[in-house]
């Protein structure tokens, strides 16, 4: 019970502004469809957002001119193509003017969005448009083949294709469209019959002007609790699945964004770079979202791989703020044009998505002159849930709740544990979804009584801040002793050489698990064993990485997350097929 009132007492509250302390996260709009105008109201022919080509070459949008864009594609959705309120339409793009368009288009309609990365296989594309059920498809045109090749065998009825210089002056569009059907080569054919977003646009114009689609009238009615998106989660521990995320949720968590960051966000005076895909939670929320409903200009990179590609728009435009994972940060400090000439308007950078080394959160603000403030959340709650006061952010630290958010630390019988002790983080606040789509299973197993039990576990200290210590997924078993890889990634990352690292737990029959580390390097010159010293100064014995080897990348995902389930299933893979070869020749032996 002490334990428990710890966490009742919520000593993070301590940390919260005056207006954080004592406001309501209730949101003030029923639905998320009522942000474009509101925004064109207030922002009108200031640029909205720009997409950003490695070479310079862009495109912009006004507020205005995405309110009424939206809106015609509102329109077309439900009176050209006749989907219902409700009704799923999945979105499958990088970083491009369409996005934007796209989605607030579908939720004027009063239909669900559903996230699809585009770099999806054809099986895995097939399985998120039949979970999902979506009728109907926004695709980039540099993958249209892919769709064609499955399409058949999906709930989706209507293809919609866009270009990535949608949009761009006239000039600038055609120079792009022949280099990258013609001299790139990375414009497929395809036999669909389809619609291009232009055309599409221009339907839904028709049907305004003739008075048959009252696009107001699709959102009027819209509810907080009426599903918004269905967001898939990334797949990388199991069967994707989607976090069905209500108006509500996501305009809930916009509130509370905007309560911890609000007072360092200048109002229709900031300048946003997303490098991160918008597709994805974080981006979504975040740099979309939360910006576009303070009159931000988003800078959108559509592949930020290699990084160089996103040099022309730091270069290019007064970036204030810009959000990323640690590999992001890590591989712009590597770059010699960023190090020699930062930016120097930059103001805030914003992490999550995995654990931001204490090395690399130090080299940034020795090189940008800013601080990289850590923050914490998931799919399923919209997603954030923790984040660090930008005045008072502490170092490893994922900082404190969002207002209106509860969050303990909890044994495997769900009894809370006193601070510094580390557990799983669960939390219930109104970010946190509706559930998985259609998966009541996996919903009981992620949501019990309210409280979203997330797979991490971190510590809470006397004064209310959250450490990480790892996913539970992730940990490694020596002997006994608990192992949490983010742990001994950072010391690793400390040696001037490394660039990155990742180290999983690997079957041993003498300790149960061994911990190996895979390590890219910046730089010749470290061996297995000077990586293996350094980590015996720093950490415990059972620590120690028993092997390291060294790679040339590490797999990640599109967020740039590192896989470990992936090099612990090419570890087990090279296992089982070297005992497979130990068997066939002992049985050769025998033979013989």
């Amino acid at each position: 019970m002490a334990n428990m009132e710890a966490y009742d007492r919520a000593p993070w509250r301590q940390h919260y502004s005056e207006q954080a302390a004592r406001a309501d996260v209730t949101p003030s709009a029923s639905s998320l469809a009522e942000l474009p105008q509101e925004a064109a109201e207030r922002y009108g022919d200031r640029t909205a957002f720009t997409t950003c080509m490695p070479n310079g070459m862009a495109g912009s949008l006004t507020f205005r001119q995405v309110d009424e864009m939206s809106s015609a594609f509102a329109a077309f959705l439900r009176q050209e193509l006749g989907l219902e309120p409700g009704a799923r339409v999945a979105l499958q793009m990088p970083n491009c003017l369409s996005y934007p368009v796209a989605t607030l288009g579908v939720l004027k309609a009063g239909c669900v969005v559903v996230n699809v990365n585009p770099l999806y296989t054809e099986r895995e594309m097939e399985h998120q448009f039949n979970d999902s059920g979506a009728e109907a498809l926004v695709v980039l045109d540099m993958f249209a083949d892919k769709v064609e090749s499955v399409i058949e065998h999906t709930s989706v009825r209507h293809v919609i294709v866009a270009r990535v210089c949608q949009w761009f002056p006239p000039v600038v569009r055609g120079i792009l469209g022949v280099v990258l059907k013609y001299w790139n080569k990375v414009i497929p054919k395809h036999g669909m019959e389809v619609w291009s977003i232009a055309d599409a646009l221009d339907a839904g114009r028709r049907h305004i002007a003739e008075n048959s689609a009252d696009v107001a009238g699709y959102w009027r009615e819209l509810r907080p609790e009426d599903r918004a998106v269905l967001q898939y989660t990334g797949g990388t521990t199991g069967v994707s699945k989607g976090a069905e995320l209500s108006h509500g949720n996501i305009l809930s968590n916009l509130r509370q964004i905007e309560l911890v960051a609000g007072d360092h966000i200048a109002d229709g005076d900031e300048c946003v770079l997303t490098a991160l895909p918008l597709y994805h939670i974080f981006a979504f929320s975040a740099n979309f979202l939360a910006f576009y409903r303070r009159g931000a200009h988003n800078v959108l990179v559509p592949n930020p791989r290699p990084i160089q590609n996103c040099q022309r728009a730091l270069e290019n435009y007064p970036i204030s703020w810009i959000s990323g994972v640690n590999t992001l940060y890590n591989a712009l400090l590597n770059e010699e044009w960023f190090s020699l000439y930062p930016p120097r308007t930059m103001k805030v950078g914003l992490a999550g998505g995995t654990a931001l080394h204490k090395a690399v959160a130090e080299r940034w603000r020795s090189i940008v002159g800013c601080p990289i403030v850590e923050g914490y959340g998931l799919t399923e709650s919209s997603p954030a849930l923790c984040f660090n006061p930008v005045e008072r952010a502490r170092a490893d630290s994922i900082g404190i709740p969002v207002p209106g958010t509860k969050v303990r630390i909890v044994d495997d019988d769900g009894e809370c544990l006193a601070p510094g002790l580390p557990g799983e983080i669960i939390a219930h606040g109104p970010q946190v979804m509706q559930g998985y789509w259609n998966r009541p299973d996996e919903t009981d197993k992620t949501l019990k009584d309210g409280w979203l039990y997330t797979g991490d576990v971190a510590y809470m200290d006397d004064d209310g801040y959250f450490f990480i210590v790892d996913r539970k997924k992730d940990m490694i078993l020596v002997s006994g002793f608990n192992v949490y890889p983010n742990e001994v990634e950072d010391c690793i990352a400390r040696l001037d050489q490394v660039q990155e690292s990742a180290v999983i737990g690997v079957p041993d029959a003498n300790s149960g698990e061994a911990v190996w580390a895979f390590v890219v390097l910046r730089e010749q010159g470290l061996t297995a064993e000077s990586v293996r010293q350094h980590c015996k100064k720093e950490l415990a014995r059972y620590k120690i990485p028993t092997r390291v080897e060294f790679r040339d990348e590490l797999p990640k995902t599109p967020v740039g997350k590192v896989l470990r389930k992936q090099l612990r299933d090419e570890i087990h893979g090279q296992a089982t097929a070297q005992q497979a070869k130990d068997r066939d020749s002992g049985e050769a032996t025998r033979v013989a």
